[in-house]
């Protein structure tokens, strides 16, 4: 349980629509101090909107909007902070910095209320949290991508906001680099104990990143929690999509359990003569030697059909080469030194603990999504 007197952000029960279109629906979610959570989700699924209403760039339709528990904008009573006035910190896409001024002036933006001295002290700090003072005197033309994405933190972090709010933030830089600067983001961050919410699409970078993930589909929240929950035990079919490709199969359920092409797989919770989808991934059907194998499961022959490369591990597509389901072909992600031939026989094993089993035509609920606790009434001015 969070304890109330970090809570740095939190949005109760948030809609907002767009003419016919509901961006936002019935969302809530909260933020403590310290906490990097992700928003994530496909493109149009209401999670840049989430941001802006949070940041007070919308006007809130819909729900509540707390800052340090002190209510910041009230959709019923029509009440709204402007944004300079809730103590957040923005760094969007393009980074948005100021191209006719300095590196230094472009932090010291947000610190007018400084004097000179407490001024340039705070600049040299944040400069030096990113790694980035020695170029206080130079322009954002002459920077790279990365430089000017921790220019654009450092500037954000200045004021000491409440609360971060990053909207993908990494999407503009290349991979390699990509994955050096949100390393280096994550520190500053834990360090800085700054309360944040991200925005992205991307689940790698979600699960590097958060704390906690809130997964939004179609404006609702279908899951939330820690990174290793989420991906280990989705509630949906398109929670468990979303993170990575799945083998999709079929089935009925029979005492308990399912029948499918990698063997007997444990279905509790689900009824007796229920249709239901088996989502297996590909890391998660391993290639065993011949003899080998942990004795708990079937041992499954098939042909190696395809053969992609991907550094540290390989994608197979195979076919099965026995019994009545030998033209199913299965994606296979083998990380061993070993790399199968075309046309070669493998075994292959599954842990029948890895098979995620749904519904047929379950594609999520409104049980899953969190229920905020209540926030404090609007505070005087």
């Amino acid at each position: 349980m969070s304890n109330r007197s970090t809570r740095a952000l939190d949005l109760f029960d948030i809609s907002h629509t767009y003419g016919d279109v509901r961006a936002v629906d019935q969302l809530s979610l909260h933020v403590d101090e310290g906490e990097v959570i992700c928003l994530l989700g496909p493109s149009g699924c209401g999670k840049s909107t989430v941001l802006r209403l949070a940041a007070g760039l919308e006007v809130l339709q819909h729900g509540r909007v707390a800052m340090q528990e002190r209510l910041v904008a009230d959709g019923a009573l029509g009440q709204s902070l402007p944004p300079e006035l809730r103590g957040v910190g923005l760094v969007f896409q393009d980074f948005a910095l100021f191209p006719h001024l300095t590196v230094a002036r472009n932090v010291a933006f947000g610190l007018a209320r400084l004097d000179a001295g407490a001024r340039t002290a705070r600049i040299e700090e944040v400069l030096d949290q990113v790694d980035m003072r020695d170029y206080a005197d130079a322009y954002p033309h002459a920077l790279s991508g990365g430089q000017q994405q921790r220019i654009a933190l450092a500037r954000a972090l200045a004021p000491q906001p409440a609360v971060l709010l990053l909207d993908e933030p990494f999407s503009g830089l290349d991979a390699r680099l990509r994955e050096q600067i949100r390393d280096d983001t994550l520190h500053v961050l834990k360090r800085s104990r700054t309360a944040t919410l991200m925005v992205t699409h991307d689940p790698e970078e979600a699960m590097f990143m958060a704390d906690r993930i809130y997964l939004m589909q179609s404006g609702r929240v279908v899951q939330s929690g820690s990174p290793d929950a989420i991906y280990h035990r989705p509630v949906s079919p398109f929670v468990a999509r979303f993170f990575t490709a799945t083998n999709d199969l079929a089935g009925i359920v029979v005492a308990g359990a399912v029948q499918s092409p990698l063997g007997v797989l444990p279905a509790p919770g689900h009824a007796e003569g229920a249709a239901v989808q088996i989502l297996i991934r590909p890391e998660s059907i391993h290639l065993v030697a011949p003899g080998g194998g942990d004795g708990t499961s079937r041992i499954v022959p098939a042909l190696v059909e395809e053969v992609r490369f991907l550094g540290n591990s390989k994608l197979l597509v195979v076919r099965l080469a026995s019994g009545e389901n030998r033209s199913l072909t299965l994606r296979v992600r083998h990380a061993g030194r070993h790399l199968p031939e075309l046309g070669s026989q493998i075994l292959l094993q599954l842990d029948p603990a890895d098979a995620l089993i749904f519904p047929e035509s379950r594609e999520g609920s409104d049980q899953y999504r969190r229920a905020s606790t209540e926030i404090p009434d609007l505070s005087a001015g």
